[in-house]
């Protein structure tokens, strides 16, 4: 099932995806609001927004891509590297990543993102999968200069508009197969599959929620493949997660 945050007329709303349109849900589903209001909005007339609003945070996780690792000149990790994106840098399908002037080389990165459904503290392997409501489509766009030259991440990943999240939530994932594709004017620069994360789902939530708690609505990336590379304004970049959706952004220069 896939669930969508939408704009519609005068108000904002969440809807399960059906075909060309959306069921509207009485609140958000992931509190467990799964009551329709009885009506049909079409797609066509719908503005789908970020389907989620991280209640607290955004913990990504780097190098998660052997081959990412490489391109880069990094080592392939031994645990699971983790960092924090602001829940101000999401923006959603259709918005515009802004180019700011403090950096010359702002990157692309596609992912597969977790979106939290519960309280989730200590998970364990095995329980892990439970704390997912579903996954959604990323981008981790990354001010690449900043990155290497201050060490530490928050600013270079933490700008206003470098967390594109969308188009929808797909509730019940295929674990084994997902793909992420990456897409500049159309010309694929990333290819990734899940089977190719040195840490899977549940090794990162274990590692995660050992040291904090996640809360419903929480995002995690998941890391990115090799192929990132810089955008420009003027640019458009969309991420396909095939079975989710393809999360489509124009890239502009800061006012």
């Amino acid at each position: 099932m896939r669930v969508a945050r939408f704009a519609h007329q005068d108000r904002i709303g969440f809807g399960v995806v059906d075909e060309d349109a959306l069921v509207e849900l009485t609140g958000d589903p992931i509190l467990g609001s799964w009551d329709t209001t009885g009506q049909r909005i079409p797609l066509a007339e719908a503005r789908l927004l970020a389907p989620v609003i991280p209640r607290s945070k955004v913990v990504a996780v780097g190098r998660n891509y052997a081959k990412h690792a490489a391109e880069l000149g990094n080592d392939v990790p031994t645990q699971p590297l983790v960092f924090f994106k602001p829940n101000t840098s999401v923006v959603g399908p259709g918005d515009a990543i802004v180019l700011p002037p403090e950096s010359e080389s702002i990157h692309f990165e596609g992912e597969v993102a977790l979106v939290i459904g519960r309280v989730a503290r200590r998970l364990t392997p095995e329980d892990a999968l439970d704390a997912v409501f579903g996954v959604t489509v990323a981008n981790d766009v990354t001010a690449r200069d900043l990155q290497q030259r201050e060490g530490q991440w928050a600013r270079a990943k933490g700008f206003d508009t470098f967390c594109p999240l969308g188009p929808a939530i797909e509730t019940e994932p295929d674990w084994s197969s997902l793909r992420v594709i990456t897409r500049v004017d159309g010309e694929v620069r990333q290819d990734g599959v899940s089977s190719d994360w040195i840490f899977d789902v549940p090794a990162v939530l274990t590692w995660i929620t050992a040291a904090m708690t996640l809360l419903p609505g929480d995002v995690v990336l998941m890391g990115t493949p090799e192929g990132v590379g810089p955008l420009a304004a003027g640019q458009t970049v969309e991420v396909e997660v095939p079975g989710v959706g393809t999360l489509r952004n124009p890239v502009v220069a800061h006012a």
